[in-house]
């Protein structure tokens, strides 16, 4: 007996389109119920802190748009940006949340099946699926009946859920590793600003304040560009679907992070100054556009050439200062580099001159750097490593995705995301002994 049979999503699942929430009575009140809809919604991402919001009163008027964990949210208008499927999944930690028109919700009739439906979806046979059926010249658009139509094979219940529980467990881990990240540059901020902002150091009290600066003795008040050996926007990309290397734009950057999944490849051929090829501790800077503007990230990830987009600005800490102290104090001010935007409300941007010379910083004494740098290193090091995990974690997912749904491979000889970083840590460990 076959373990697959051929089926369509609409056998399998519903597909439902959101409600035509009014923009003028949109909520900026982060307190309020998101509204999910194409602006916040990524690859395998909706952005929380966009907004907007719909006014928590009309909840449960509108129980038919809620969303709940594990539903699968597409959407409708631009479903592929730079090669990706804009689509995600609700979590049991994210926000109560409204789905707006044009944004398909996905619910298996077997919700046994649901975290299944969300492979379906993430499959490049549906990627590509969805690619030959997209139409619109202005706004490429899908519709629910285009979406219901898909054709797949699907595996036996036994097999589904194996699936599921393999695929998912290399999702949880990723995240896992995120919320450790978060909470590492969270410790690292809290030090950053006992030191540097209250002023309690170690050993503060024995160190006076000169009367002229305000200033602890030996410290200084310095410009950005005194303190940095590069700050200059990225490059106008060749956009590639494949065999590229990344382009970091500024939905990349977000809560101090690079995200690399909303990022695009430009072609590898294309020549990129050495000068903007990111490098190890590089300080990324939103200078576009009001929302986005201003947002900081330091870049740990270097596994891979990469670079940014013109929308951002590459800050490269000197040899002279702590790059760990730089990100951190970069962090520290956005609200004052947000604010440095010119322009009209949507075409604000960010001058390379004004973030050099209009940032001020009070650099500590080189000693003191030293010690924050022996403080840090060890934090950066292990979100540095747990980056790199991602990567492998990724990489392994999308290879046994689509072989998992095609009985390329046997479910039951897959390993699990632990098994698989640990066999990788031994290989690297015994590589290092033999060299």
């Amino acid at each position: 007996m076959s373990r697959f049979e051929p089926t369509n999503l609409g056998e399998f699942c519903t597909v439902n389109s959101g409600f035509a929430f009014k923009s003028e009575q949109f909520s900026e009140d982060s307190n309020d119920t998101f509204l999910v809809k194409g602006s916040n919604l990524g690859h395998r991402v909706i952005r929380w802190d966009e907004g907007p919001w719909w006014d928590n009163s009309d909840y449960e008027k509108l129980q038919r748009y809620q969303l709940i964990v594990d539903d699968v949210v597409l959407a409708m208008d631009r479903p592929i940006v730079g090669g990706q499927l804009k689509f995600a999944w609700i979590k049991s930690s994210d926000p109560k949340s409204l789905l707006v028109q044009r944004v398909a919700c996905l619910r298996a009739k077997d919700v046994g099946d649901q975290v299944f439906l969300r492979y379906v979806i993430a499959s490049p046979a549906f990627l590509q699926y969805i690619d030959t059926i997209t139409t619109g010249v202005n706004v490429p658009h899908i519709s629910g009946p285009d979406i219901r139509k898909y054709i797949f094979n699907l595996p036996i219940p036994e097999d589904r859920q194996k699936i599921a529980v393999v695929l998912s467990a290399y999702d949880d881990l990723i995240d896992n590793n995120l919320e450790r990240i978060k909470l590492l540059e969270e410790m690292a901020q809290i030090t950053y600003e006992e030191w540097f902002v209250r002023m309690k150091f170690p050993g503060h009290e024995e160190i006076g304040i000169d009367s002229e600066s305000g200033l602890p003795i030996g410290w200084k008040s310095q410009t950005l560009r005194e303190v940095t050996s590069y700050i200059n926007r990225g490059v106008a990309p060749k956009y590639v679907e494949s065999d590229g290397f990344p382009v970091i734009n500024q939905k990349c950057i977000r809560k101090h992070l690079v995200n690399f999944a909303e990022s695009r490849l430009t072609a590898s051929e294309h020549k990129v100054p050495k000068d903007k090829l990111l490098q190890p501790l590089d300080i990324l800077v939103n200078s576009t556009g009001t929302g986005t503007l201003g947002r900081v990230a330091q870049f740990f990830d270097c596994s891979d050439r990469a670079t940014v987009d013109t929308h951002v600005t590459i800050v490269r800490p000197s040899d002279e200062v702590s790059a760990y102290w730089l990100g951190r104090s970069l962090e520290a001010i956005e609200p004052f580099i947000v604010n440095l935007g010119k322009g009209a409300t949507n075409q604000q941007e960010l001058g390379r001159n004004d973030l050099a010379d209009v940032v001020k910083l009070n650099t500590p004494t080189v000693e003191l750097m030293t010690q924050f740098d022996d403080f840090a290193h060890p934090i950066f090091e292990t979100i540095t490593n747990l980056l790199n995990q991602n990567g492998l974690l990724k990489e392994a997912r999308d290879l046994l995705l689509p072989r998992l749904m095609t009985g390329m491979i046997d479910i039951d000889n897959v390993e699990l995301p632990e098994a698989l970083l640990e066999r990788i840590n031994k290989q690297n460990h015994n590589e290092t002994n033999i060299g």
